[in-house]
């Protein structure tokens, strides 16, 4: 018997993806059903090579659903994901809305797998699981190899986000300004606050007290949250004209001594890690070679000399898949493999 699994949020970039990598995957799905609201009634999705229409998330019936991957936004998350984890449906949420609630796990599996366990030992569990902010995710998971091998001490990094981190019509802004820009017509400045084309923007969420943005501030809490609460960790998050994929320059302090041979050979055995580090031109991954791809590509490997213990590199992945909806689908495959959930009867 397979597992009946419902996406809420199917119409939008990761929820589309959420789709494709079930099928991908071959998910043990007997059913997957798509989930909008009542404005996306009637839409088609693909599922591999079925199509799927859209139905009202108002009006599914979750006690007959076993996994419900939630991937509309946190207003929609806050409403119905304790509903749906009351009905006995699990609840793997991409939003930000439950993770730094004390009672819900934050996941990355090649990360801290083991907390599942625990969780759902857990009686009185609130039965939703959390996904983290895309650009902690890939870094979370070069981190963790590196942290069990010499003890971060601290990380200083810098990202380059993807448009598509903000959602399609960040993705169309983009384009549609490009083609103003090639075209000499004017250029909209609508979901970004500069213009986003042939530009970067060092803005991403809204700012806070202290200066930092919240996007920075979750990367904080949320690598203290699934590696390490003693590890520092200091974030400049930046936008970038990219479509698809960020990037990451990340510099680490360790308490004990790691040379960069060591670091290559560690990454180069670690789950979710692909080292592509040739000292010449295009030795390296960009974010046109990680779309698409599943993996924390990682390149630029070198000792930094301006601290003790220091090392600096190069970080790339797919934010729509490993910083999304396929750290979704694996969390769930990872209770599954560890036989932690089972379908209703």
């Amino acid at each position: 018997m397979g597992f009946k699994v419902a996406v809420v949020g199917a119409t939008g970039n990761v929820g589309r993806e959420m789709l494709s990598i079930l099928a991908e995957r071959a998910f043990p799905a007997d059913d997957v059903v798509a989930l909008a609201s009542s404005r996306s009634l009637g839409t088609e999705v693909s599922y591999g090579d079925k199509v799927l229409k859209v139905q009202n998330l108002e009006h599914h019936d979750f006690s007959k659903t076993d996994i419900c991957l939630m991937s509309a936004g946190s207003t929609v998350s806050k409403d119905w994901s304790p509903k749906i984890g009351a009905m006995g449906c699990l609840v793997i949420d991409n939003s930000s809305c439950w993770r730094y609630d004390e009672r819900v796990p934050l996941i990355v599996p090649e990360v801290n797998a083991d907390v599942l366990n625990r969780f759902m030992a857990d009686p009185n569990r609130l039965n939703i699981i959390a996904n983290p902010n895309c650009s902690t995710a890939q870094l979370v998971v070069a981190l963790k190899p590196l942290h069990d091998k010499a003890t971060i001490k601290r990380v200083v990094v810098a990202t380059y986000q993807s448009v598509s981190g903000a959602g399609k019509d960040a993705m169309d802004e983009l384009f549609n300004q490009s083609r103003a820009i090639f075209s000499a017509t004017d250029v909209k400045v609508e979901k970004f606050t500069k213009r986003i084309a042939f530009n970067v923007i060092p803005h991403i969420d809204v700012f806070l007290d202290d200066g930092y943005t919240k996007e920075e501030w979750k990367m904080v809490v949320e690598t203290k949250k699934i590696l390490d609460p003693k590890i520092k960790l200091t974030a400049t998050c930046v936008r970038v004209p990219v479509f698809i994929a960020h990037s990451e320059a990340v510099n680490v302090e360790f308490e004990n001594p790691i040379t960069a041979d060591e670091a290559r050979a560690i990454l180069r055995s670690a789950p979710g890690c692909l080292v592509v580090d040739k000292r010449e031109p295009g030795g390296y991954i960009t974010p046109h070679e990680a779309a698409g791809e599943d993996a924390t590509y990682i390149s630029r490997i070198r000792e930094d000399s301006t601290v003790e213990n220091g090392l600096a590199f190069w970080c790339v992945s797919d934010n729509l898949r490993k910083g999304a909806a396929l750290n979704a689908i694996q969390i769930a495959e990872a209770l599954i493999n560890r036989k932690l959930l089972k379908p209703k009867a």
